[in-house]
């Protein structure tokens, strides 16, 4: 009678009992000799207890033969034991650890710049030149900015450094994102690769005919304000908002750029630079020769843009800081104790000559703000004429922060903040389009003096009529428009 077939898998089998029953007998020998390090170590502790009590014993005897032989005050000598060596732990009976693993920026070398292929020139600003590119890999269209480095004699600019380190640590949906930086043949050739966004603000205001819809000057302010808010949260001034820094794109999302001279601060503020924010959106604080400032001066750049928007223009196009200063006091009245109590304590406040006080103006509901003229936006409802206010209040601390802002009743009034889907698409500039273009100051230089400057005449004759009866008279006039 033939046996049964042999199963192929006998031999792998046989093995695999031989493997296991080899590591059960060297689990035992580990737990005995695991067993047998604990007995000794016990035994060790043990005869130490002893010697140490028999030591203790043989000193209390020669103390005591001390004190009979007259030397009582004499310590006992004691003979110094060595500490008994560290053991080990065994580990070999645990389970091993797996390392958890965290998303982290990576190290590594700057791609070079010749990655892109530069299309066309876009802007040139006080801290860069800014181009549109393609990156040659993906074909995917991208921002291209060029630090300038001129005028660094020092190593690397602080300005590239604050702009480098406040983009990386403001990821936010209405802040441009900082994709990279590149390098080209030295170390003064940097770039900075950012999202690509088809529009300014500034452009597209000099291009329109009429201003954007109540419902889209809503929804573009609370972006601007939104992107304001993060960076105060995140103890960041930007200290340069105005229009050509607000980049757009065909779904209507707003982008702050241009982070060249914001920076961290704290509470209180320290002394920063005078010198800073673009005139046309400068505070009155700021003209005024103020060492120490806080967020308060973004706030007021955002009412100079609120304003710019409903009129389609920049509301105060200064050709100096006394002619900047005029202009701010024609729209909002000079500063008074009530409205502003703090104003001469300012460098720039000793020259200030105020006209006598004249009938008491209308106020918001803070009676140290006044309302500003309705004749100047006639199309301005009363909630987003106070907003408006409060912005350009002359008293620093009597402006709204951004959180503020946002609960504001005018956004929730009618008409109500129009859907980005549905906002119009323009012809975009990075077309090349020729365009009309209004010559705009700059920002400041980083490190120039802020120059101390005399106001006596901001009040004067050559101060365009304001305050002596001479200037233009304004009326409200009258539109039909859907919002």
């Amino acid at each position: 009678m033939s046996t049964a077939p042999k199963s192929r898998w006998a031999e792998d089998d046989a093995e695999t009992e031989a493997l296991l029953e080899q590591k059960r007998r060297e689990k035992e020998e580990r737990k005995r000799a695991k067993v047998e390090r604990q007995r000794q170590q016990e035994e060790a502790l043990k005869l130490l207890a002893q010697k140490q009590s028999d030591q203790g014993t043989n000193g209390s005897l020669q103390a005591q033969e001390g004190g009979t032989n007259g030397d009582a005050g004499r310590p006992s000598k004691r003979r110094r034991l060595s500490n008994e060596p560290e053991t080990q732990p065994d580990f070999t009976d645990q389970k091993p650890v797996s390392l958890l693993r965290f998303p982290a920026p990576e190290w590594g070398p700057c791609r070079h710049v010749d990655n892109f292929e530069r299309l066309n020139h876009i802007e040139e600003g006080s801290y860069g030149l800014v181009s549109r590119a393609k990156e040659l890999a993906t074909g995917e269209i991208v921002a291209l900015k060029r630090l300038k480095m001129e005028n660094c004699h020092d190593g690397f600019p602080i300005t590239g450094l604050r702009e480098i380190q406040t983009l990386l640590e403001s990821r936010h949906t209405n802040v441009v994102h900082l994709r990279e930086v590149v390098m080209g043949n030295g170390m003064d050739d940097v770039y900075l690769v950012m999202d690509f966004l088809e529009h300014d603000l500034k452009t597209l205001l000099d291009d329109m005919l009429e201003p954007f819809l109540p419902s889209e000057t809503k929804t573009l302010l609370l972006q601007i304000i939104s992107a304001t808010e993060f960076l105060h949260s995140h103890w960041i001034m930007h200290r340069d908002l105005k229009t050509s820094n607000l980049l757009m794109n065909n779904r209507g999302e707003i982008k702050l750029a241009d982070f060249g001279m914001a920076r961290y601060y704290g509470d209180p503020p320290p002394k920063l630079t005078q010198l800073v924010v673009t005139l046309w959106y400068r505070s009155p604080e700021l003209l005024l020769g103020a060492e120490k400032y806080g967020p308060e001066i973004d706030m007021w750049s955002i009412g100079c843009i609120f304003g710019e928007l409903l009129t389609k223009e920049p509301l105060f196009q200064g050709k100096n800081e006394v002619d900047q200063l005029s202009k701010i006091f024609a729209l909002t009245g000079p500063p008074t104790n009530q409205t502003w109590p703090s104003f001469r304590s300012l460098p720039n406040a000793k020259s200030l000559r105020l006209p006598a006080s004249g009938p008491l103006p209308t106020t918001t509901s803070d009676a140290s703000i006044p309302l500003l003229s309705r004749s100047k936006f006639p199309y301005l409802t009363t909630a987003g004429l106070t907003l408006l206010s409060h912005l350009l209040a002359l008293n620093p601390a009597s402006r709204p922060d951004a959180a503020t802002c946002l609960s504001h009743s005018y956004f929730r009034e009618d008409p109500k903040p129009k859907a980005k889907e549905m906002f119009p698409t323009f012809p975009s500039k990075a077309g090349m389009e020729k365009r009309r273009r209004r010559e705009t100051p700059e920002a400041p230089k980083r490190g120039e003096e802020a120059p101390r400057l005399d106001f006596a005449n901001v009040f004067g004759a050559g101060a365009s009529g304001v305050g002596d009866g001479t200037g233009p008279e304004a009326g409200a006039g009258f539109a039909l428009r859907l919002g």
